[in-house]
């Protein structure tokens, strides 16, 4: 039986996946790929609020009933699909919808995982190049739309998977709930990942567990045909360090275009980088 289920809600490109999947080594954690739950939840938050069968019931005894509803499905959906104690679900709408979570889920915990948004952009467009024989769903010749690297940056930032959980990750440090959540960079748990693992169970409030970087399995799975060109959460079973190859691919004025558009972004999570002012923003 689920005792207690906590959610990673992390930054697109940043080693969720791979921490699920670290995760799951542990006999008594199940994790989830990319969930839908948070879909069921925003759902029914939708009929509660304009059913007139429930506008009709009354305020207090509605909403106690409504939190258990939400509380007690979530518990019964991973009961159906785990006899683990503990379940990891993820999805990046957790941390954009933290206080309806918070609402029938008090106390939640969440992992947000984040990178240097260089490495997660050039990420984006390395996807983007190595598959020449797919239509991309973004370009658009005629009216010029993501025809280059610079223009295809400015979609990204905008569009999904980046540009809302940017503005989730904004909107969290906003409004304080930095106090409740664990941010992890992407970069510490590749180079030292043990460290890293430990910070997450005492956040949890679990045991800590030996994991192997060495011998890491695919254990969560997904179809990355839904997700076009842009789906990619096969892991490597040996952590490995990061690729620093973002101006490279993306050119040293998109980098500096990208550290001063998001300086509060590299100021919340410690990126120390030097750049010019630019004149103008994404």
């Amino acid at each position: 039986m689920v005792k207690e289920i906590f959610f990673n809600s992390s930054l697109p490109r940043s080693g969720s996946t791979l921490l699920q999947n670290i995760l799951m080594q542990n006999s008594l954690i199940y994790s989830t790929p990319t969930s839908g739950l948070v879909e069921f939840m925003l759902t029914a938050r939708q009929i509660y609020s304009n059913s007139d069968a429930f506008k009709a019931q009354p305020a207090e005894q509605k909403e106690k009933a409504f939190q258990s509803f939400c509380r007690s499905g979530m518990i019964g959906y991973f009961d159906a699909l785990t006899d683990r104690p503990f379940v990891i679900d993820k999805s990046r709408a957790w941390l954009g919808d933290f206080r309806f979570l918070n609402f029938f889920y008090p106390g939640a915990k969440m992992i947000v995982m984040v990178r240097d948004l260089r490495g997660v952009f050039s990420s984006m467009e390395k996807n983007f190049r190595k598959n020449p024989q797919k239509d991309p769903m973004i370009v658009n010749g005629a009216d010029l739309q993501n025809m280059t690297t610079d223009s295809r940056l400015k979609y990204f930032s905008s569009a999904p998977p980046i540009g809302p959980s940017l503005e989730w990750i904004y909107e969290s440090l906003h409004q304080g709930f930095q106090q409740h959540i664990l941010f992890l960079r992407y970069e510490d748990l590749v180079s030292d990942p043990q460290s890293q693992m430990n910070i997450i169970y005492d956040y949890l409030k679990l045991d800590r567990f030996n994991h192997d970087f060495n011998n890491i399995r695919q254990l969560t799975y997904e179809n990355d045909e839904i997700h076009g060109i842009f789906g990619d959460h096969k892991i490597k079973p040996k952590l490995e360090p990061l690729i620093e190859d973002w101006e490279d691919i993306l050119g040293l004025n998109n980098c500096d275009l990208i550290i001063n558009h998001y300086k509060w972004f590299y100021e919340a999570f410690g990126y120390n980088v030097k750049s010019p002012v630019l004149g103008y923003n994404i």
